[in-house]
């Protein structure tokens, strides 16, 4: 098993925060829950993340320009990020691989598969 895999994750609908957290609280990750991109920097400056998993619609800072973010925090600038979202068109897709994301998960996702499918995403990168 070894240590849980400790996730920033950052959603501002709680209804899919509450969902993505009991989908992988029992599947060895950690997860540290912000409602948004200010609240996550502010947790990641606090703490050791080893996967970042970012919503990309969100009010006030958006996903991409909350990881431009957490880039400048030290200890967080290689962590993975991964996004979640509605937008994945190729060229969407492509955005956010340039923005620094090692994968992109769409929205709605499937609860049962969410854990493996990050891990998938992890091993890859």
């Amino acid at each position: 098993m070894g240590k849980p895999i400790t996730v920033l994750y950052v959603e501002d609908d709680e209804d899919i925060r509450i969902i993505a957290e009991m989908a992988l609280e029992d599947e060895d990750f950690f997860i540290m829950s912000c409602s948004s991109g200010a609240e996550a920097l502010e947790k990641a400056a606090l703490s050791e993340p080893d996967l970042l998993l970012l919503d990309v619609m969100m009010p006030g800072m958006d996903g991409p320009t909350t990881l431009k973010n957490l880039r400048q925090i030290p200890h967080v600038e290689t962590t993975p990020a991964i996004f979640m979202t509605a937008k994945v068109q190729p060229t969407e897709v492509k955005a956010y691989q340039e923005c620094g994301a090692v994968g992109v998960i769409s929205k709605p996702f499937d609860p049962m598969g969410l854990a493996d499918e990050i891990k998938t995403i992890l091993k890859k990168a």
